[in-house]
């Protein structure tokens, strides 16, 4: 056989392997599926939050951290600077209003993703952990908000080799947290393309402190969402492409073990945990590809979902909210707080609905 003949045959088999690889990533993103719209009452668009609100987390007075103007490889986004708002849920007019930043922080590349808020107990001071990609690099800042300044303070940068592509993050402790790495890979082109088509399973997720800094768990096709349930004994990690949300408990060297995992049957981003009754909110994509081929005619659609008793054998895993796109597109989080539901996106808007 001539060396044309061996070349045209790689070629072949290539084109194959390529075929079923583009094929099975299709199904995983839930390509073909067509979500039927499920509203909830009174929804209302929040004004002055028009370029995302990626992630939310809502402290006990009801007062609601958004991060806006994320810049996601493959994704639509502005050439706004990122930005984080406050909301309170407890004011009739919801309004949400710019924080303000330290001038000697570059608020040029801030470009801010999943977030997560540590009291101290010693003396309520709330820490504010920032996931920030810079020029498209990893790095966490650390803010102290404060409150009756509607501002933050910034109090350090930290970056290091093991968070390379960081995506959300929960903190811990003053200056220690669990952070999810959503892909192995640094380069776009390797992210963006070779890791989904392959599939590899070589996210992880990062305990970091400043004793410390180790992997505690790994094997996720795109680790996404992270938080922690009231008790402080579980991680929950949300993996993006298997549509689960996986269970780990927390041991004495801040390792983490793997309890179980709920499938949701859907593309799920940030995770919330109600702090009364542990329920977890999901903000999901029930349709990824149509983000990933972004089309405004044919916009990726929102789901919210909702896991009850996730610690039991039976996990109650309910679709709240859900929307074709023509309402909010590319829901990424949602947070409950005193019969209200704030449902955030990638790059879209956010709203604010009565839960029934």
């Amino acid at each position: 056989m001539g060396k044309l003949a061996y070349i045209s045959l790689f070629v072949a088999a290539l084109s194959v392997l390529l075929g079923e690889r583009f094929i099975n990533l299709r199904k995983r993103c839930l390509a073909t599926r067509e979500i039927v719209p499920k509203h909830l009452p009174n929804c209302v668009a929040l004004k002055n939050l028009d370029y995302g609100s990626e992630d939310i987390t809502i402290l006990e007075n009801g007062l609601a951290l958004i991060s806006t103007g994320l810049k996601f490889p493959g994704l639509p986004s502005s050439d706004v600077p990122g930005k984080i708002f406050l909301l309170d849920l407890q004011d009739s007019q919801m309004k949400p209003v710019e924080l303000r930043m330290p001038r000697n922080f570059d608020l040029d590349s801030f470009n801010p993703h999943g977030i997560s808020v540590y009291i101290d107990p010693s003396d309520s001071t709330v820490y504010l952990f920032v996931v920030n990609h810079p020029q498209q690099k990893s790095q966490v800042e650390l803010f102290k908000f404060v409150e009756e300044d509607r501002a933050l303070e910034h109090l350090k940068t930290i970056k290091h080799e093991l968070l390379y592509s960081v995506n959300d993050i929960v903190a811990v402790g003053v200056d220690s947290f669990y952070a999810t790495n959503d892909h192995y890979f640094n380069q776009e082109i390797l992210k963006v393309f070779v890791e989904p088509l392959l599939p590899l399973t070589w996210a992880n997720v990062v305990y970091y402190s400043t004793e410390e800094v180790k992997v505690v768990s790994e094997g996720y096709f795109f680790a996404n969402g992270i938080n922690m349930s009231p008790d402080k004994r579980y991680i929950y990690v949300v993996e993006f492409f298997d549509q689960k949300v996986h269970v780990l408990e927390r041991k004495e060297d801040n390792s983490l073990a793997n309890v179980k995992s709920v499938a949701v049957g859907t593309l799920c981003d940030n995770v919330e945990v109600d702090p009364e009754n542990g329920d977890l909110w999901l903000g999901c994509h029930p349709n990824a590809w149509k983000a990933l081929m972004f089309d405004p005619k044919d916009p990726p659609g929102s789901e919210i979902i909702r896991i009850q008793n996730v610690h039991s054998d039976q996990p109650v895993v309910t679709q709240v909210y859900a929307d074709n796109g023509h309402v909010i597109m590319g829901s990424s989080v949602a947070a409950s707080y005193g019969g209200k539901l704030l449902i955030g996106s990638v790059f879209h808007k956010a709203l604010c609905c009565d839960l029934q």
